[in-house]
C-alpha cells in the first residue's frame, strides 16, 4: 500500500511538473504585467517591501487526492533574489487539471524574511483574491478559500495583508471555481546559489530585475 502511495504521488508530481513548466524571463515580465494590468494587485507592487511571483501553478487532482505545483521567483525592490517552489497536497474530491498565476506580496521585512528562511507554509487560514475574466461572483480573501470574482481589471481587493501577506490568482483559462492556498509549501533558494546554477539568467538579466520596463 504504501508503495502504491509513493508511486501514485510521484506520477501526480511529474504530471504537475508538465502543468507547469519552468518559466523564462519574459514570462516573469508577462505575469508582472498581468497582475500589474488588475488594479486590485497593482498598488501592491508599489508599497510591499517584496513578492514572489509564479507564472503557472499547474493543479490535478485525482478523486479524493490532489496537488499542486509550481516554480517561481522572489522579489525585493523589485530586483530579483532568489528561486522558490510550491507544493500543495489537497483532499476531497476533485477531478481534473487547471493551472494558474500567483503573487504573493510581503507588507514588511520581517514577513519576507519569514518566507526566504529556506521553508514556508500557509497555514489553515490562508487566503487569495482571485481575479479572472468572469463577473458572476463576488471578490473575497476572507477564510481558506477565495471564490472567482470580476474581471482581471476590475477585480477589488477586499481583504488586504493577511498575517503580512497578501495573495492574488490568475486563473489561465476558464473559471476558478475556488482557490485553495492553504498548505501551500515553499522552499526558497538565495539567488547566490542560483547563480551558480544558471549564468544564463545573469546574462539575460544583467540588472537583477524581472519588472516590466525596469532593464
Amino acid at each position: 500500500m504504501t508503495f502504491l502511495k509513493h508511486t501514485f504521488f510521484r506520477t501526480l508530481l511529474m504530471a504537475l511538473m508538465l502543468l507547469a513548466p519552468l518559466a523564462h524571463a519574459d514570462e516573469y515580465r508577462d505575469t508582472i504585467k498581468m497582475f500589474l494590468d488588475a488594479k486590485a494587485a497593482k498598488p501592491y507592487f508599489e508599497t510591499a517591501y517584496g513578492y514572489a511571483v509564479f507564472p503557472k501553478i499547474g493543479k490535478a487532482g485525482v478523486v479524493f487526492v490532489g496537488g499542486a505545483y509550481g516554480e517561481g521567483r522572489v522579489f525585493k525592490d523589485h530586483k530579483y533574489t532568489g528561486d522558490v517552489t510550491v507544493t500543495q497536497t489537497t483532499f476531497g474530491f476533485q477531478l481534473g487539471g487547471q493551472a494558474y498565476s500567483q503573487v504573493i506580496f510581503f507588507e514588511n521585512k520581517e514577513d519576507y524574511d519569514r518566507f526566504t528562511q529556506g521553508t514556508y507554509e500557509f497555514g489553515a487560514q490562508a487566503s487569495a483574491t482571485v481575479i479572472t475574466a468572469s463577473a458572476s461572483a463576488e471578490a473575497t480573501t476572507r477564510g481558506p478559500n477565495a471564490s472567482a470574482s470580476g474581471g482581471q481589471n476590475n477585480a477589488v481587493n477586499k481583504g488586504g495583508y493577511y498575517k503580512g501577506m497578501a495573495t492574488f490568482i490568475i486563473a489561465r483559462g476558464g473559471l476558478m471555481y475556488e482557490a485553495v492556498v492553504s498548505g501551500q509549501k515553499f522552499t526558497f533558494i538565495p539567488k547566490a546559489v542560483v547563480d551558480q546554477r544558471q549564468p544564463a539568467y545573469r546574462e539575460a538579466n544583467p540588472h537583477g530585475s524581472d519588472f516590466p520596463d525596469e532593464n
